[in-house]
């Protein structure tokens, strides 16, 4: 079997500086601000066209799996964490090509001495994700009508977000577009599928460690801290 040689283009800059807490599918929070920076080989020539699109097809690589964690079968998050099915079967991450795909909206389109910078919105990647390519969302075409999604055919059910009192001061003293983002990711329940009883969680976005607990189906804001 023939290997390919890719290179990188660029990376993604997002609020997320680790996995655990990413949005698990681009969109599913639109809060998720983030810029793509191509490299500066790639300037206003390359994107030039690009400002009519009001989305792209984000192409990179899921940097944080190393290759040898490849796997064949996976558990996906909406199966609960337990069921295994064949990775080509999901977005899984451990795949025998680590190629990652995400429609993002497209916000802004910037140039200039330092290059092409596309700032983009409802990302799902983490800060620093090594870029291959990006591709002009067509509507006509990339929107498949009837389509089914077997066992992820519907989106999960968002919760409530609560602040506990001991982290009101702290949350209230955020940005408006960083209290939104901790709001907007946290609904959508970021445990990971295979969490067993009630725990305390630890998340970085925004600039801030946010912790956070699920009790009684409402997610509860604990505390926030200085991300390191």
């Amino acid at each position: 079997m023939e290997d390919v040689t890719m290179r990188t283009i660029g990376v993604v800059r997002t609020p997320f500086p680790a996995k655990f807490g990413v949005p698990r599918q681009a969109g599913m929070v639109p809060e998720a601000a983030g810029e793509i920076v191509l490299d500066p080989e790639f300037g206003p020539e390359a994107v030039e066209g690009l400002e009519g699109f009001s989305h792209l097809w984000v192409v990179f690589l899921f940097d944080r799996v190393d290759d040898g964690e490849a796997r064949t079968r996976v558990r996906p998050p909406r199966l609960g964490g337990n069921d295994k099915v064949g990775v080509f079967a999901t977005r899984s991450p451990f795949r025998p090509n680590r190629i990652g795909l995400s429609a993002v909206r497209l916000d802004r389109v910037r140039t200039g001495k330092e290059g092409a910078i596309l700032a983009v919105s409802g990302v799902d990647l983490v800060d620093g994700t090594p870029l291959l390519d990006i591709k002009p969302y067509l509507p006509y075409a990339d929107r498949v009508e009837g389509a089914t999604g077997a066992f992820a055919d519907k989106p999960p059910e968002r919760m409530e977000v609560a602040v506990a009192d001991a982290a009101t001061a702290g949350f209230t003293a955020l940005p408006e577009a960083a209290r939104d983002l901790i709001t907007a990711t946290l609904a959508w329940d970021a445990r990971p599928a295979y969490h067993e009883g009630e725990r305390v969680y630890h998340t970085a976005m925004a600039g801030v460690e946010v912790d956070w607990e699920i009790r009684d189906g409402t997610c509860r804001i604990l505390g926030l801290r200085e991300s390191s």
